[in-house]
């Protein structure tokens, strides 16, 4: 523990943290600018609008313009009809309270509470939680509303503003979306696909010039093949192409995401650059991949290439061979030589039946606890703008539904960001617009400009990672909420600040409620996660189980996308662990400090596995004879057992399995030499080799982790 503990002193300073993640999540990446400037658009177009016809609840509209998912139109199409049935539902429940509960006090302050709870329930037990949060976050903008002195008739009007207005600025939003994609045609999936292609003809560059592949380039390749292409999958199964297109376009997602793997690995073997002729070899493919990756986008068969994968190829670039018969196949798939399933068959997500609320909705004591603990903090909220009859602080009860998250760290940075946005929004520009520009604009267009730089500097940080989002999110809710609430110019300043000290509130209450009720440590959700990691990667090694491929590749898919997901939990609650404080504080954040730096680690043995793997399903172009194949499952045994002993000993738990530290690395060597020296053939050889070398990269990311843990 003094070794880890020594290890947080030689940590970069919080300012060159700060800087380095601020440089990370701000810079432009592809798409990010054309993505700003169609969020930007839709939600300027919604505040002109709300603002000529004086809509109520006209800045909501222009902040949910803003936040809804743009993933493609299908997508953004598809969520929002979510959206409006979860608006018209949760409009028709607050006019049902009302007229059940309206005019008695105590029977509504029950409706109320209850409601409240079953708020904070949904959210964990609805499957589909953009349903849950957007009903949700209607009810408790609405609800304020009818604790108003106000002519009932008032109250339902404004209710169903709320619903129309918003519901409107969501249509408006995918009309947009609908022009922007007509005037720039696309299609998802192929530019995914041309996507990962450039991304891997950037690894290769690296090796046909005198510098090495840059640690951009690593990062972004490492990250593809590790979030693999379960995306792409979901949007075939979504798309209106005919079957056969589909099953051909399947078979070319399969053999990119094979492609992405292979050069996913090519950053952790041993490289030697190679000599003059052999950078001709990686040129020649490079171009190959250009050219294949033009046809796709230009909506051409990709013309069979001349790549011959059984030609001597550059020794010191191993699984050159294996990417040049990948690339060759992705012509294939066109012409019909081969059955498409022989490509790697691309199965559907698996059964999608719907269901409205998560498995263990009813069994898990963890959802009734949330729910408490939500309930508990929105009603103490609601009950103190009550009591001060200060209605402007009621923003408190709308922190405490959307920073509620499991963990308390995880809580707590959504807050601080919550409230950092509302500092910036709120008070910055807010108060500083107020202040110093609006006296001097006469005109709607000019107001425009001012909007249209505000959001844009919005849209741009809400377009970062998840660590920093929701900040952008941020200041547009507070400049909105102060500047487009009254159809004129604000005069006082009272607005702002009563938002300002609502969500203040809201993030004092959260604090203390998520501490003391039930709180889940996310240090402790992190070493949880890290060690489920570790146990599904297990899993994985000793794929596959099922001697039916497509079963197999199903497996393997369901299998990769939990333990990408294990690693973005687990680097989440790594950055909630430095919002919470306590006794323990010094060992979490030493724990924090060594998972940091085994996950690396473990994330180049899940990226060198999946190309084993292929091996293990005999894939074309990764065929081995039986005898090395009987080797491999010995040595992806070992690798199973190290990893889950592993796993016990971060639970601190006798391993259940004696891994060796002697791994069978050494009978896999001598198969392969055995095999070599019978006249295998030069292509067989070098794939031997090639597959010999992942196996001893392996084995020493393996040991090297085993012995760090």
């Amino acid at each position: 523990m003094a070794t880890v503990i020594e290890s947080l002193s030689e940590r970069p300073q919080p300012t060159t943290w700060l800087k380095d993640f601020l440089r990370e999540e701000l810079a432009p990446y592809p798409g990010r600018a054309t993505l700003v400037a169609r969020m930007v658009i839709a939600s300027t177009f919604v505040m002109i609008l709300s603002m000529t016809f004086q809509l109520p609840f006209g800045a909501y509209g222009a902040i949910y313009a803003l936040t809804i998912s743009r993933e493609s139109t299908h997508a953004t199409i598809e969520e929002v009809k979510i959206i409006i049935i979860a608006y018209i539902l949760s409009g028709s429940y607050v006019l049902l309270g009302a007229i059940l509960f309206a005019g008695e006090p105590l029977p509504r302050f029950v409706w109320v509470v209850a409601t409240f709870f079953l708020l904070f329930l949904a959210l964990r037990t609805w499957t589909n939680y953009t349903a849950a949060a957007r009903f949700g976050y209607l009810v408790v903008i609405t609800v304020p509303l009818w604790d108003r002195h106000v002519r009932a008739g008032v109250q339902v009007e404004d209710t169903l503003w709320a619903v129309g207005t918003i519901s409107l600025a969501s249509i408006i939003t995918v009309v947009l979306e609908i022009i922007f994609a007509q005037l720039k045609p696309s299609d998802d999936l192929v530019q995914s696909i041309a996507e990962r292609l450039a991304c891997v003809e950037q690894v290769l560059d690296g090796y046909t010039a005198e510098y090495p592949v840059s640690q951009k380039t690593r990062k972004g390749i490492t990250r593809m093949s590790i979030l693999g292409t379960s995306r792409l999958r979901r949007i075939l199964q979504r798309s209106s192409y005919l079957p056969q297109y589909a099953e051909q376009m399947g078979a070319v997602v399969a053999l990119t995401g094979r492609l992405v793997d292979l050069a996913a690995n090519l950053p952790h073997l041993e490289i030697h650059l190679p000599a003059d002729d052999d950078r001709k070899q990686i040129r020649s493919l490079v171009e190959t991949i250009e050219t294949v990756r033009a046809d796709l986008l230009n909506d051409r068969t990709p013309r069979p290439v001349g790549l011959d994968s059984e030609t001597e190829t550059a020794p010191g670039i191993p699984l050159l061979r294996e990417m040049k018969r990948t690339v060759s196949l992705i012509p294939e798939v066109f012409t019909g030589s081969h059955p498409l399933s022989a490509y790697g068959p691309s199965p559907s997500p698996g059964d999608r039946s719907w269901r409205p609320f998560v498995p263990d909705a009813l069994s898990n004591p963890e959802h009734i606890k949330f729910a408490l603990r939500g309930c508990f903090a929105a009603s103490l909220c609601y009950m103190i703008y009550n009591g001060l009859d200060w209605a402007g602080i009621s923003t408190a009860v709308t922190t405490c539904f959307l920073t509620a998250l499991s963990t308390i760290g995880s809580s707590r940075q959504k807050q601080v960001l919550r409230f950092a946005g509302a500092i910036a929004g709120g008070v910055v520009m807010g108060f500083g617009a107020q202040i110093f520009i609006l006296p001097s604009l006469d005109s709607i267009w000019e107001f425009t400009l001012l909007y249209a730089v505000v959001i844009t500097v919005s849209a741009w940080f809400a377009t970062s990672g998840p660590r920093l989002s929701y900040f952008g999110v941020q200041i547009a809710v507070a400049f909105c909420l102060i500047n487009l609430q009254e159809f004129k110019f604000q005069t006082s300043l009272s607005v702002a600040r009563d938002r300002v000290v609502g969500i203040f509130l809201g993030l004092i209450v959260m604090w203390a409620v998520f501490d003391q009720m039930w709180g889940t440590p996310a240090a402790a959700e992190m070493k949880k996660t890290f060690i489920s990691a570790l146990r599904l990667l297990a899993d994985f090694a000793r794929e596959p189980l099922s001697k039916d491929l497509k079963a197999a590749i199903e497996r393997s898919f369901a299998l990769r996308e939990s333990i990408n997901k294990a690693f973005n939990t687990v680097r989440a609650s790594a950055d909630s662990v430095l919002f919470e404080f306590g006794s323990s504080r010094q060992q979490d954040l030493a724990l924090r400090s060594q998972i940091v730096q085994w996950q690396p680690q473990l994330r180049s043995i899940f990226v060198t596995r999946i190309v084993l793997f292929k091996y293990r399903l005999n894939l074309p172009g990764f065929e081995l004879p039986e005898t090395v194949r009987a080797a491999q499952q010995e040595f992806d045994e070992w690798l199973a057992q190290m990893l889950d002993s592993m796993a016990d000993r971060i639970e601190g738990k006798t391993p259940r399995t004696t891994a060796s530290h002697e791994s069978p690395i050494g009978l896999l060597g001598k198969t392969i030499q055995t095999v070599s020296s019978e006249d295998a053939g030069e292509a067989l050889a070098g794939q031997l080799h090639t597959f010999l070398s992942l196996s001893r990269n392996m084995e020493a990311l393996t040991i090297s982790l085993d012995k760090a843990i």
